[in-house]
């Protein structure tokens, strides 16, 4: 079966702080949701924020744990100017900058920032792959 919309849930450790940083320093738009988790829209997709505990409780896993979480979610932008940008708008909202954006081995250009959690996001160009619905 092939899903129509997909999600990423992220387990942050303090919800209001979180929802802070996405919806009013992302400017990501948010979903009415119940007030133990924050839907946000995206391009094709959702993110949802959910407590530490609650989402490992969901997932039947400890949820005791540190260090690298072992993935990024990478978004991606029409140029290397939209990704100093966008990285411009996660450090004022409160990102710690891992990766000042740079030209890359792949021919592209792109920085990392860590949310309040430490979850890893890329900011991309890469000037071989399109951006945005088919037309």
């Amino acid at each position: 079966m092939q899903p129509r919309m997909s999600m990423i849930t992220l387990e942050v450790s303090d919800l209001a702080r979180s929802i802070q940083f996405y919806e009013q320093g992302l400017g990501f738009p948010r979903m009415e949701s119940p007030p133990e988790v924050a839907f946000f829209t995206l391009s094709g997709t959702w993110l949802g924020l959910f407590g530490r505990e609650a989402l490992a409780e969901d997932a039947a896993v400890s949820a005791q744990g540190s260090g690298f979480n072992g993935f990024a979610i990478a978004h991606n932008v029409h140029s290397e100017a939209q990704v100093d940008e966008v990285m411009a708008i996660a450090k004022r909202a409160g990102a710690v900058i891992t990766k000042a954006p740079q030209s890359v081995f792949w021919g592209g250009y792109s920085g990392y920032f860590q949310d309040p959690d430490g979850h890893l996001w890329e900011v991309a160009y890469n000037p071989m792959m399109r951006v945005g619905p088919e037309d």
